[in-house]
């Protein structure tokens, strides 16, 4: 039951608090492993995912567990490393004395276990922590005793955490030599890494120390190369950048380039609001136009740089700001104004380097590392300044250490508060899923019935049409078969002639059954989604069976057919094909006088077979034109009144289409139509 309780917990802030993949994965293992090294193992990797992340104060929650196992085992390894991811993150979060004790008790537990590696990385962290406060020359002694080690074994990672510790010190204590040293060590291993970000970081440190070195064409090639590895989206590097190199380039007079960079910087600052950026093209533009003489323009653009070095206390820039309206007055032979930008000028200067001075001398190197000072006696000095700044915070300690007791008993109020309203939380989301269940299957159901009522509405669209078929083509064949048995029934017939004319009523009667065949089969496709079965036939014995069907319909209207139909293959459905003919022959007999003439063809165009059924009739005008082949019913009378649904041509159309067709008409009123179908000669896909 207690294991029960541990995974239940376990699994608690796993769901409430981890973030990445790695962190989730080690919580999991870290909840079902045996309190063991092997724990340790897995807890010290999760409190190493959590700094990288810099979730510290979960961190510190199972460094605080952890510590206890290791205590509780005796393990030195865990102790010695959780104590110093501890030191890790105290000076993160700028509490030097916590950080600095947990460092020493580090590396006096790596020094038991003779573990070099961790011993330089104790030293240079502390190294990093003491230049960040200001004492450069601890922070170089500590970062000079852990790059021997990391150079021994060509770590690059903490390679360039020292070099750019150093370079930084070096840089702080105005050694521009040993800075530039170091940062292009940086730099090579910034490279090696990979590390894009951190590279245009150094060049750009390295360009600004070359132009304080007065080496400026170096500081021209390292700020055009950051230049050309910024991204485009970066705006405000460019923005720092820009007017630095425009001010580099004028200390060559390279007006040209020189105004180029500074305009570009200007407008690139000013669009961003970048006071400083604003500020450093400004006075580099007011001494461009100094040299040049434009002495007005110099004057507008060194006033206003002089007003916003002032809002926002940028001494350096006010200081050389003061040197140039100097110029510009003594140039203008100003020199009351002169004199008074002179002595605002050394006042300056004289402020700024008292501020600079550093009371610190640069150890020797060779020295500093086989002589004076050893570890033992860094420690020694550390350990002793430990005891004094300890005996004078004891009451300190105390004081705080009440108010942590106190704030640790408010959050366990607040967590058992947190606690409560999760679980209520809990509950109502349960409730909102089940009726969000309840809401989808209700949508399902909804969905399905509005598919049941399309395919019912298809399925009636489907009979309209086949009515419409049956009625408008199939009526043909059985009128004519009717006229034969009413012509007998009426005794007009003799038994001679009727036997003359049953091959012909035969003939009739196939057509009107395969008619039917073929109408049944197409309907019972539309209802279950209409497929065409492609395959290769002869047009010409299509045209042939529907000029017989429809002989009889032509004398009686006195109708002239001339049929110049050519033997050809189409790849298509014969059946839906039988169906378009005989369509369009219809309706070219129903719209057509007599006398009129009707004439069936077809060629090949571009690899495909086009059929071409025309009449002299009454034709179709342009705006009728524009309703046929919809999926409303346009009829209109034939010559003798002959009657339609309007729906064979939407027919045609769609049948045409499923056989990867075209159908098109030409028409003009009272001159004749003709209508197109383009149909395949083979198989698309082959």
């Amino acid at each position: 039951m207690k294991k029960l309780l541990s995974l239940i917990v376990f699994l608690f802030v796993f769901i409430g608090f981890s973030q990445t993949k790695e962190v989730d994965s080690l919580t999991i293992q870290l909840a079902f492993q045996n309190s063991d090294t092997t724990k340790i193992k897995t807890s010290l990797l999760l409190v190493k995912s959590l700094y990288s992340e810099k979730e510290f104060n979960k961190a510190l929650k199972y460094i605080s567990q952890t510590e206890k196992l290791s205590n509780k085992l005796n393990y030195q390894d865990g102790i010695a490393e959780i104590t110093y991811y501890k030191a890790l993150i105290y000076a993160y979060k700028d509490d030097y004395i916590n950080a600095r004790d947990n460092y020493l008790k580090a590396k006096e537990l790596f020094i038991t276990l003779n573990d070099t590696l961790n011993i330089a990385k104790v030293n240079n962290s502390i190294g990093l922590n003491e230049i960040k406060r200001g004492n450069y020359k601890k922070g170089l002694q500590y970062s000079l005793l852990a790059l021997k080690e990391f150079e021994k074994r060509n770590l690059k990672q903490e390679l360039r955490s020292a070099y750019e510790c150093l370079a930084k010190a070096y840089y702080s204590i105005n050694n521009r030599d040993k800075a530039i040293e170091f940062y292009s060590k940086t730099l090579e291993i910034e490279r090696q890494i990979n590390n894009g970000d951190g590279s245009i970081e150094v060049i750009k440190t390295l360009a600004e120390l070359y132009s304080m070195q007065k080496e400026h064409r170096k500081s021209i090639d390292y700020y055009e190369r950051v230049l050309r590895f910024i991204p485009l989206d970066n705006d405000s590097l460019r923005g720092e950048i820009l007017p630095k190199l425009g001010g580099e380039y004028l200390q060559f007079n390279d007006f040209e380039k020189s105004l180029e960079y500074l305009i570009e910087g200007l407008r690139l600052n000013r669009s961003l609001n970048n006071q400083h950026g604003i500020l450093v093209s400004l006075n580099n533009l007011g001494q461009l136009n100094l040299q040049r003489n434009f002495l007005r323009y110099a004057e507008i653009q060194l006033l206003e740089a002089k007003d916003i070095a002032s809002s926002i206390n940028d001494k350096e820039e006010q200081l050389k700001n003061y040197g140039l309206m100097k110029s510009l007055d003594s140039t203008n032979r100003r020199f009351d104004r002169a004199y008074i930008w002179q002595r605002e000028y050394y006042q300056l200067q004289n402020e700024l380097n008292n501020a600079s001075k550093k009371t610190y001398v640069e150890p020797e190197e060779t020295n500093l590392i086989d002589n004076i000072l050893t570890e033992d006696i860094i420690d020694s000095k550390l350990n002793l300044e430990q005891k004094e700044d300890s005996g004078n915070t004891q009451k300190d300690f105390d004081r705080l250490r009440i108010i942590f007791y106190a704030l640790l008993g408010a959050i366990a109020i607040l967590s058992t508060f947190l606690v409560l309203i999760y679980l209520k939380r809990n509950n109502r989301l349960e409730y909102t899923r089940e009726l969000e269940e309840k809401n989808k299957r209700i949508e399902i159901q909804n969905e399905a019935i509005l598919e049941q009522t399309k395919h019912l509405e298809d399925i009636n669209k489907v009979k309209d049409k086949l009515f419409s078929i049956v009625s408008h083509d199939l009526k043909d064949s059985l009128t004519s078969i009717k006229g034969f048995i009413d012509l007998l029934k009426d005794g007009s017939l003799t038994q001679e002639e009727f036997k003359t004319l049953i091959p012909e009523l035969s003939e009739n009667a196939n057509n009107a059954s395969l008619l039917l065949f073929n109408l049944l089969n197409w309907s019972k496709s539309q209802m279950q989604s209409l497929e065409p079965s492609p395959s290769l036939f002869d047009l010409q014995e299509v045209f042939e069976d529907k000029i017989n069907l429809l002989e009889q319909k032509l004398e009686k209207k006195g109708i002239i057919l001339r049929d110049k139909s050519l033997r050809d293959f189409v790849y298509a459905d014969k059946s839906m094909v039988e169906i378009i003919i005989q369509n369009l022959l219809t309706n070219a007999i129903k719209f057509s006088k007599e006398g009129d003439t009707i004439t069936i063809a077809n060629h090949i165009s571009n690899g495909r077979s086009v059929i071409s059924i025309s009449d002299t009739g009454v034709g179709i005008s342009k705006e009728n034109q524009q309703k046929l082949f919809k999926n409303t019913s346009f009829t209109t009378i034939g010559t003798k009144n002959e009657k339609g649904t309007g729906l064979g041509l939407t027919i045609c159309k769609e049948l045409v289409e499923l056989n990867l067709g075209k159908i098109w008409v030409e028409s003009d009123l009272n001159i004749g139509t003709t209508f197109y179908v383009e149909l395949p000669k083979s198989n698309p896909q082959s």
